[in-house]
């Protein structure tokens, strides 16, 4: 019987366990949890402006409200938590809706965030307040806007539709339809893991796609 020592202890973490958690994940197809729709087919952003979509995209959707001084605290925690963090990665946006006539104060807390990162894939966005309530009431969650403002931030994927969690322990019958822009703990970790799933979900897609045809290739179809 093969003697266990530290040495090979050490080997073993070092090289054979990781080729063996490759493996596993490489060979596997979708061998991972999906992050689940919460809401299919919700309002698109185009409806608002008409240069925006959803489609095609990894969208962070929030509603700044009436107030939005008194509420960029959140905001600010967003940009800090995700937004830099996905700043890099293709297709990804974050909706900032306000209501119109709030445009100087929108101008100024973009200006203010604009201070710690480039604002590339920020969007400010006015709307009415009847397409505000239209595309937070699509959302169909549990969440209510207060002069047309919420502490929750929304994520929406390629197809427009509107993921979360359907077993998390802090909401309401489980489900999640948004995530609290103020608390720090649940956008590092809750938003920031949901956005690398869906991501992770789209690459494991494009991989199979890509495999299916040189399979389809190999065989001559």
């Amino acid at each position: 019987m093969m003697k266990l020592t530290k040495k090979r202890v050490v080997l073993f973490l070092l090289f054979i366990f990781p080729l063996i958690c490759f493996l596993i994940l490489s060979t596997g197809k979708n061998n991972f949890t999906k992050l689940p729709v919460v809401t299919k087919n919700i309002v698109d952003i185009s409806l608002i402006d008409s240069s925006k979509t959803f489609k095609g995209n990894i969208s962070i959707v929030c509603f700044l409200g009436n107030d939005i001084e008194a509420n960029k605290g959140g905001f600010f925690n967003l940009n800090e938590k995700i937004y830099k963090k996905f700043i890099e990665y293709n297709n990804f946006q974050i909706l900032a809706i306000y209501p119109k006539g709030k445009e100087e104060e929108a101008k100024k807390t973009k200006k203010d965030i604009s201070a710690f990162t480039d604002m590339v894939k920020w969007n400010f966005i006015a709307a009415s307040k009847e397409d505000i309530n239209k595309l937070h009431t699509s959302f169909n969650s549990l969440d209510t806007l207060k002069n047309l403002y919420t502490s929750n931030a929304f994520l929406v994927d390629k197809n427009g539709d509107l993921r979360g969690r359907i077993n998390d322990a802090d909401a309401k019958n489980g489900k999640l339809f948004g995530y609290n822009m103020n608390s720090v703990s649940v956008l590092n970790g809750k938003l920031k893991d949901d956005v690398l799933v869906l991501y992770y979900e789209y690459y494991a897609a494009f991989k199979d796609k890509n495999k299916n045809k040189a399979d389809r290739k190999e065989v001559g179809l």
